[in-house]
C-alpha cells in the first residue's frame, strides 16, 4: 500500500475518530487516504482552532485528539495550540506536512524547522524520513501523548514519504498499567490524616480523571472530609455537596484561602505546577501530602512532607478502604467558611441592572445548563467569576484553561465538546476579545450543522487587563476597542443572532437557544465596574473577619 494509506491505518488502530485541520498540497496523498477511511475530517478555518479542538477532544476522552496542517505557515499556526495541550495536560497529536526531503526542487520556499520549533512545546516530535518507521513512530507519538502526564506530540510527514510503497501493518497498543504507590507511603498518609485535627482535601488538575473522580467521591462519602479545588479541578467531586468549601479562583485571601490556612494537613491530590499555586506552604505551619502520578516539583512555596506517588485513583481507593472518620476531627471552621461562601456567592444573582452583572450571568447560566452540561470558557475576567461562583457537578463540565490561559480557545473547545457529546447541552462563553480571535469557526459549526450556543460577554475592551491596569494604579489607556454588530455577524455565517436587552431577558433567551436547533450567538453586555470592589476589597474584608 501507499505510505499515506499505512499512516491512516495506524491512526485507525489508535481509535482516532476525528482529524481537525486545514490541509495543504503537501497533505494531498494523506487526504486521499483519509477519504476512504472511517475517520471524519473536520475542516476548520484556522489551524489554531483545529489544535484547540483536538486538545479538547483529548481532555474529554483521554485519547489523543489529532489535528492536521500543511508545512510552513500552516504548521506555525499550531504553536499556540501545542502549548495549550502541553501545559494543560491534554493528549494531542499534530501531523504537519513538508516538502519532499529526498529530492527537493523548490529550495527553502515555505520551509521552516518545524521539528525544532515543536521540541520545547511537545513531549515528542519527529520527522518521518522513511515509510518503514511509520508504525512505530505513530504508536510512540500516541503512547507519549496519552501517558501521564498527557500532552502534545508531533509528526512531520513529508510529501515524498507519503507516496512510498510499503507492506507493513500498524502496531497495536501494548497492555500497560500505571505503577501504584507503595504500601509504606499509603500507611504514612493514613496516619497523618487520622492524627490531624482539621484535614482538608485539595483537588487539582491531575485529579481530573474519571476513575479518580469516582474514588475521591467515595472518600468524601465515607470520611466527610471537606474539599476545595483549583480551577482545573472543578467538578471532580460534585461541588453542590456540603463538604465543598470553594475554588481557589483568586490569588489569595478569599474565603477558601482562609480555610486552607486553617488546615493542619492538606491532602493535595493531582497538584500541577502549571496552575497558579492554590496555597503557599511558607504562609503557615501545615503538613502536605502530595498525591500524584509523579513526584512533586519542589519550589520555594511547595515542599510536601509526604509523597504518595503512583496511580492516583488506586491510592485514593486503598486509603479510603483502610481509613476511618475520627472523633477528634474538627470541621467547624470549614463549615463556617462554606456558609459564608454560599452567602457571598448569592449576592448579586438577582440584580436587575443592565448591562448585566457577572454574578447574575453565572447564576442564569447555571440555571439553564443541565447537571452534565458543558460550558467552555475563553480567557478573561469572567473566568474568575465562573470558577468561583459556578458549582460544577461532574468532571470536565467546566472547560477552562488555567495553564496557558490563552484567549481564543472558548469557541473551538465548545465545538469539540459538541462533537464528543452531541446530546449534551454545550455553551461557549467568551469575552468579545477572545471570541473574535477564532470567530471564523462559526462557519465550521454552521456547515457541520452542530447545535451550539455561544454567549459573548461584551465590554468593548480587554477587560481582564483593564482590571489589572486599575489595580496597579495606572491610567486607563490602550485597551478599548470597537466590535461588529454581533447579531448581524452571526447571521452572515448562517447562524442565529440574538441580543440581550435586559437582565431578565438573558435566562429565557438562553433556554430558547438551547431548545432550538442550530448555532446561536448571544450578544450580552456585561458590567465589570464593581470587579475591583467585590473581588479585591469586599471578599478579602469579609474573609478576614472569619
Amino acid at each position: 500500500m501507499k505510505a499515506s494509506d499505512l499512516f491512516i491505518k495506524c491512526l485507525e488502530e489508535e481509535g482516532v475518530e476525528f482529524i481537525y485541520g486545514v490541509p495543504g498540497e503537501e497533505n494531498l496523498d494523506m487526504l486521499e487516504s483519509l477519504r476512504t477511511s472511517n475517520i471524519k475530517l473536520i475542516l476548520t478555518r484556522h489551524e489554531q482552532a483545529a489544535g484547540f479542538m483536538a486538545s479538547t477532544y483529548g481532555r474529554l476522552t483521554g485519547k489523543a485528539g489529532v489535528c492536521l496542517s500543511t508545512l510552513g505557515p500552516g504548521a506555525t499556526n499550531l504553536v499556540t495550540a501545542a502549548a495549550y495541550a502541553q501545559l494543560g495536560a491534554m493528549p494531542m497529536v499534530m501531523v504537519t506536512g513538508q516538502k519532499p526531503v529526498k529530492t527537493s526542487k523548490q529550495g527553502a520556499f515555505q520551509i521552516c524547522d518545524i521539528v525544532g520549533m515543536m521540541k520545547p512545546l511537545t513531549k515528542f516530535t519527529h520527522q518521518l524520513v522513511s515509510s518503514e518507521n511509520i508504525p512505530n513512530k505513530v504508536r510512540e507519538a500516541f503512547r507519549l501523548a496519552e501517558e501521564e502526564r498527557p500532552g502534545a506530540a508531533h509528526l512531520e510527514f513529508p510529501e515524498d514519504i507519503c507516496t512510498e510503497e510499503v507492506s507493513l501493518q500498524p502496531f497495536k497498543a501494548s497492555l500497560s498499567r500505571r505503577p501504584i504507590a507503595e504500601d509504606k507511603s499509603i500507611y504514612a498518609a493514613i496516619n497523618m490524616i487520622e492524627n490531624a485535627k482539621s484535614p482538608l482535601l485539595l483537588i487539582g488538575a491531575g485529579a481530573n480523571r474519571k476513575l479518580t473522580s469516582k474514588m475521591l467521591t467515595a472518600m468524601v462519602d465515607k470520611l466527610g472530609i471537606p474539599f476545595c479545588t483549583t480551577q482545573m479541578g472543578k467538578g471532580v467531586v460534585d461541588e453542590t455537596r456540603p463538604e465543598f468549601i470553594g475554588n481557589t479562583a483568586l490569588s489569595a485571601n478569599d474565603y477558601v484561602h482562609r480555610a486552607i490556612n486553617y488546615a493542619d494537613v492538606i491532602i493535595n491530590v493531582g497538584h500541577d505546577v502549571i496552575e497558579k499555586p492554590p496555597f503557599f506552604m511558607t504562609d503557615h505551619d501545615v503538613e502536605v501530602i502530595h498525591m500524584g502520578f509523579k513526584s512533586a516539583e519542589v519550589d520555594p512555596v511547595y515542599f510536601p512532607q509526604l509523597e504518595v506517588v503512583g496511580d492516583i485513583a488506586n491510592a485514593i481507593w486503598r486509603m479510603t478502604e483502610k481509613m476511618n472518620s475520627q472523633d477528634h476531627w474538627d470541621f467547624t471552621f470549614f463549615e463556617h467558611v462554606r456558609d459564608k461562601l454560599i452567602e457571598q456567592v448569592a449576592e448579586g444573582t438577582e440584580d436587575g441592572r443592565f448591562p448585566v452583572y457577572p454574578q447574575r450571568i453565572v447564576k442564569d447560566v447555571r440555571s439553564v445548563m443541565h447537571d452534565d452540561g458543558i460550558i467552555a470558557l475563553d480567557n478573561g475576567v469572567y473566568k474568575i467569576w465562573f470558577a468561583r461562583n459556578y458549582m460544577a457537578q461532574h468532571p470536565n463540565t467546566v472547560l477552562l484553561d488555567n495553564a496557558l490561559a490563552t484567549m481564543g480557545a472558548g469557541l473551538p473547545s465548545a465545538m469539540a465538546a459538541r462533537f464528543v457529546y452531541p446530546d449534551k447541552r454545550v455553551m461557549a462563553i467568551c469575552g468579545d476579545g477572545g471570541f473574535m480571535m477564532n470567530s471564523q469557526e462559526l462557519e465550521t459549526a454552521v456547515r457541520l450543522k452542530i447545535n451550539l450556543v455561544v454567549l459573548i460577554l461584551r465590554d468593548d475592551a480587554y477587560g481582564m487587563i483593564k482590571w489589572k491596569q486599575l489595580n496597579y494604579g495606572f491610567q486607563n489607556f490602550g485597551l478599548d476597542y470597537g466590535n461588529p454588530d454581533f447579531v448581524k455577524y452571526a447571521e452572515s455565517y448562517g447562524a442565529f443572532g440574538h441580543r440581550v436587552e435586559t437582565a431578565d431577558g438573558l435566562l429565557p433567551l438562553m433556554e430558547h437557544c438551547h431548545s432550538t436547533p442550530g448555532v446561536h450567538v448571544i450578544d450580552c453586555r456585561i458590567d465589570y465596574s464593581e470587579n475591583d470592589r467585590i473581588l479585591n476589597h469586599d471578599i478579602q474584608k469579609r474573609a478576614a473577619e472569619l
